[in-house]
């Protein structure tokens, strides 16, 4: 037996799963330091290899332990904990990294405004400092998961008079403050997994800032560098989209034809290079935080996503044209995302988000070309003015 199967197997002689108050359980384990094991000791880890984690949620898995149920804070588990292990003091780490990782506070992210989508660092929601605390004014759009989250991470403006860049700071914002006004978005599936969120004179300690003032720009590339590595890695073989189409081919022999079978085959051997190739970017995660290879990933993501919901519609013919969950066109206000739930026609709708959600298609394709291949960088000119000027 390893010596990490061996401390699990410790920790489950006293911490029945079937015994023990699920909050316990899971507080428990996050202090025993089998939560994030590539994390450090008293943060919910051991400092071991990242490769670890699979074989820890595997022997937790098999003993009936409860889960964190990650599909309800993806937010705070793939973007939120990374950022404050990264940029986080003493403190906020400790304050926030186990309630986290326990979900008993959901996450959402503050960052994309109706003037600032692609291009985010032209966020106009403004925070001005009083005091200990940071008074924050603004609107932000497209906030998966807002309606359920305690807290949120917010990118503001906090000096105009600087290059929109330079003026951005980075907040741990409270979502129960009674400034904030969570309104629903419908999308194409008929629910409402996205909201607009409205700032009126929120407040927020200077204790939640993360990160120096006029340092909000640093700290927010690495939370999206590890939003797109945790939208674009996570299938296992012939899992995700690829095992759903899959399973439908198996299943419909008489719709099969020889354009299908050669279409389905390419979809899966793409599928089989993006697994591979999201287990070299896990591994230089391990190492350190993400760079700019990670939107490779999520690029790759979405354009499969995208042609193995098109192609299992094309196998199922009319059937696929049915929406069989009617709750969806009720303004459904869904506690998790799925990718792969429920029926052909809801999957076909939901991936046409992916192309959005975690930088648009096309904003990725530039950060591809030019952090890693090396072209040429589009000419700007708004790199060297102060964003007030921007704005009028």
């Amino acid at each position: 037996m390893s010596d990490i199967a061996q401390r699990v197997a410790d920790f489950l002689a006293t911490h029945d799963p079937v015994t023990t108050d699920r909050l316990e359980f899971l507080r428990a384990r996050f202090d025993a330091g089998l939560a994030w094991v590539s994390y450090p000791e008293g943060l919910g880890g051991l400092g071991l290899p990242q490769r670890v984690q699979p074989e820890v949620d595997r022997l937790f898995a098999e003993a009936g332990a409860p889960t964190n149920r990650p599909e309800r804070n993806g937010i705070g588990l793939g973007m939120a904990a990374p950022t404050i292990l990264s940029y986080g003091t003493e403190e906020q780490q400790q304050r926030f990294l186990r309630p986290l990782w326990t979900g008993e506070e959901i996450w959402c992210q503050l960052f994309s405004e109706p003037g600032a989508g692609s291009d985010l660092a032209n966020v106009s929601t403004r925070a001005v400092r009083d005091g200990d605390e940071w008074v924050v004014n603004g609107q932000k759009v497209w906030t998966s998961g807002a309606h359920n989250a305690h807290l949120a991470i917010l990118i503001a403006r906090t000096d105009p008079n600087a290059v929109k860049h330079s003026g951005l700071t980075y907040f741990l914002c409270p979502m129960t403050d009674p400034g904030v006004d969570v309104r629903p978005l419908r999308q194409i599936t008929g629910e409402a997994e996205f909201n607009e969120v409205f700032l009126t004179d929120v407040r927020i300690p200077d204790s939640q800032r993360l990160a120096g003032v006029g340092e909000g720009w640093k700290v927010a590339n690495t939370t999206l560098n590890n939003e797109r590595v945790s939208i674009g890695n996570g299938a296992g073989r012939e899992g995700g989209m690829i095992g759903v189409v899959a399973e439908t081919w198996r299943s419909h022999p008489e719709r099969r034809t020889p354009e299908l079978q050669d279409r389905l085959l390419r979809l899966w051997v793409e599928a089989e290079v993006a697994r591979i190739a999201g287990r070299q970017l896990t591994q230089k995660l391990a190492s350190g935080q993400p760079g700019p290879e990670g939107s490779a990933a999520k690029l790759f993501f979405a354009r499969i996503s995208q042609e193995l919901s098109g192609l299992e519609l094309e196998l199922l013919g009319e059937d696929g044209l049915r929406f069989e969950d009617a709750q969806g066109w009720t303004m459904q206000r869904p506690e998790k995302v799925e990718f792969t739930g429920r029926d052909a026609g809801y999957r076909y709708l939901r991936a046409k988000g992916n192309s959005i959600e975690g930088g648009t298609s096309e904003i990725i394709r530039n950060i591809v070309a030019e952090r890693v291949l090396g072209l040429p960088a589009e000419h700007r000119t708004d790199k060297d003015r102060p964003w007030k000027e921007l704005s009028k």
